[in-house]
């Protein structure tokens, strides 16, 4: 159950940046009582995000800042004083944990996951398998589902599971939509064992590349990603009140998406597809016959 919201980096060595953002949070359909721990998990996991990936800093100074973030959280949690580096995160954040009693370890996944991709960037590595990268996914993407069921207080294990589903495939989405962006800043998600499989070469990622065999492997991610997001979508009428409805246009703005990327022809090293203004309508509508 994952949506996203742009924020400005609190690295002071990071330029502000405007993201683009496909899913709403916090919006009107957020009863007012959580709007605020919602706002306070989103900003928590964006401005650790933005260290990790924005910006002309080196990979030590990332990691540095991150290890100084996670110690600001572990302080919190321990009721000791953050350091003030980042009041505007850990302010609201402090209280929304012990008002809600919000479990730390899935806030520190987040930041595993964050301070991985940085030694991965920097180091030119590339994930080895399918299995790797979804291992990847369950700490980058699926502890904020379920910090937000946590929110609502549905704590079973089938809507833990559906929620995973839901955000391991926002995720995959993100990076099968992002291949062009992700190529050149010198970020791989496409596994070793996918471009083995469907005998990719990098030639056949670049702009000017039309290779079937690399339309081939993103279709397949395609078809694996929509998969994972129906089977996940059923949570929707397990999420109460109106957060049930917000739920239903992330699980359609994902699968607005993934057409988008078919309707590209699959050839996202070329080109980022992006939802506009009249998709929404087709959200809309697809989100009420859910």
């Amino acid at each position: 159950m994952v949506t996203a919201m742009g924020s400005t980096s609190a690295h002071p060595s990071v330029q502000p940046i405007s993201h683009y953002e496909n899913f709403p949070v916090a919006s009107v359909l957020c009863p007012p009582r959580l709007r605020p721990a919602v706002a306070a998990i989103y900003h928590f996991a964006r401005t650790a995000d933005d260290i990790a990936d924005e910006g002309q800093v080196g990979a030590a100074a990332r990691l540095s800042a991150l290890r100084r973030y996670r110690w600001d959280l572990r302080a919190v949690y321990c009721g000791d004083h953050h350091s003030g580096r980042w009041p505007q995160v850990f302010g609201p954040l402090e209280q929304v944990i012990h008002r809600f009693e919000l479990p730390q370890a899935l806030l520190e996944a987040l930041l595993s996951a964050f301070m991985q991709d940085v030694g991965y960037t920097h180091r030119h590595k590339r994930y080895a398998t399918d299995d790797a990268l979804l291992d990847y996914c369950r700490r980058s993407a699926n502890p904020i589902g379920r910090l937000l069921l946590h929110l609502y207080g549905v704590t079973d294990a089938v809507s833990q599971a559906q929620s995973d589903q839901i955000c391991t495939a926002l995720q995959l989405i993100n990076f099968w939509q992002d291949v062009q962006g992700d190529i050149a800043r010198g970020r791989w998600y496409l596994t070793q064992q996918a471009t083995m499989q469907f005998a990719v070469q990098d030639a056949d990622l670049q702009p000017d590349s039309r290779s079937p065999r690399a339309a081939a492997m993103i279709a397949h991610h395609v078809a694996t990603a929509r998969a994972m997001m129906q089977g996940g979508a059923p949570l929707a009428h397990r999420v109460p009140g109106r957060a049930g409805y917000e739920l239903r246009l992330v699980v359609q703005g994902g699968l607005r998406i993934l057409d988008k990327i078919a309707a590209l022809q699959y050839a996202t090293w070329q080109t980022r597809p992006r939802l506009a203004w009249w998709d929404w309508p087709v959200l809309l509508w697809c989100a009420a016959r859910m």
